[in-house]
């Protein structure tokens, strides 16, 4: 078996949101002291851009990152699937269609199944594709290797 998903997965979706939101509460909270203290109405347009960037923070989060997979591994034909303590099995054979985004931080790569799984219809994960500047412009190699495979396996059952 090899792990097609990135380590990162779990700092990604567990680490790195409660990191970026603590900031524009810590800095509401600064805000709300100053304000008691003053007793002064100055203050309260400071609370804008704390609450902007933890409203857009938290869109983000949902739409690129809470949606991930924890782990994906390729075992020969199929794909084992670990998401919160569940897994599940799902066919290579299965998997209609692979998309695979570029410059998009973290790297995406989803799974379009012809059934429901036990984690919906599409599967998204984040790869563990080489990093870099240059790494941004290329096809994921993981990608492109699981998109190799289907197309085999769609070749052998004609």
């Amino acid at each position: 078996m090899r792990r097609l998903s990135s380590r990162l997965t779990v700092f990604y979706k567990r680490v790195f949101p409660v990191v970026w939101l603590i900031f524009p509460v810590f800095s509401g909270l600064i805000l709300w002291n100053g304000l008691t203290r003053s007793h002064s109405s100055v203050v309260w347009p400071s609370f804008l851009p704390p609450l902007i960037i933890f409203v857009i923070g938290g869109l983000l989060f949902r739409k690129l990152i809470f949606d991930l997979v924890d782990e994906v591994w390729l075992d020969s034909d199929q794909l084992l699937v670990k998401n919160r303590g569940l897994q599940a099995r799902v066919a290579l054979a299965d998997v209609i269609n692979v998309n695979a985004t570029i410059m998009v931080n973290p790297r995406r790569i989803t799974l379009l199944l012809r059934a429901d799984s036990r984690f919906g219809r599409n599967i998204t994960f984040m790869p563990a594709s080489p990093r870099g500047f240059t790494a941004a412009f290329k096809p994921d190699p993981i990608a492109t290797e699981l998109i190799g495979r289907i197309d085999a396996l769609r070749q052998a059952r004609r």
